[in-house]
């Protein structure tokens, strides 16, 4: 039996009705929370997403799942995230594998111009930002990547749908995961060198 602290949906359920109304929910759960950690590691956390990379993921999306075309909500959704970054005391944490500064999405201008976003984000107030590189040692298996919400609910997501966990037990293993994961990222300088190479060979 599924534990009630515990929710998956299918994205043929989240997604009948376009991308829109998924990214309006992910910007208010945004809105109404204090205190993020997550690990991304294949593609670029949604909150610093540029319009063009933004639109360039979402049609993978409505290809894939061949749902209505609203590309132009969900971006609008999507993006809005990133006004919340500093401001009233908010703190982010977020760790990107550095396969995610390699992942095309959306072709290589596209990309240069997400990566570029990305540099400028390191000086953000409210935010830390690492990258785990691809040759670190790692401290835990690699997984899915993850977010949590002011330490009260983790999200998951995959091909298979979407999975809200908010059982404190369930929630222990994510930070401890992401602990683990820290260890092995780089900050500061150090990352702002892995991001400008790889811009300088997209």
């Amino acid at each position: 039996m599924q534990n009630s602290s515990s929710r998956n949906a299918a994205w043929d359920d989240l997604l009948q009705s376009g991308t829109g109304p998924v990214q309006q929910g992910f910007l208010d759960l945004v809105k109404n929370t204090r205190n993020y950690a997550g690990y991304h590691p294949d593609i670029i956390w949604g909150n610093l997403q540029t319009p063009e990379y933004a639109a360039a993921m979402l049609r993978l999306v409505v290809d894939f799942h061949e749902i209505p075309d609203d590309i132009e909500a969900g971006v609008a959704a999507r993006t809005a995230r990133a006004q919340y970054i500093g401001q009233e005391g908010r703190t982010y944490h977020v760790l990107l594998g550095e396969q995610a500064l390699l992942t095309n999405i959306g072709g290589a201008d596209v990309m240069r111009g997400q990566l570029q976003r990305l540099l400028d984000a390191t000086t953000l107030p409210g935010l830390t930002l690492g990258v785990i590189p691809a040759r670190a040692r790692l401290l835990v298996y690699p997984g899915d990547g993850f977010s949590l919400f002011d330490d009260r609910r983790a999200e998951v997501e995959g091909y298979r749908g979407a999975e809200t966990i908010t059982d404190p037990a369930r929630l222990e293993v994510f930070r401890k995961a992401f602990g683990l994961l820290q260890s092995s990222a780089v900050y500061g300088q150090h990352a702002r060198d892995l991001i400008s190479a790889t811009k300088a060979e997209t």
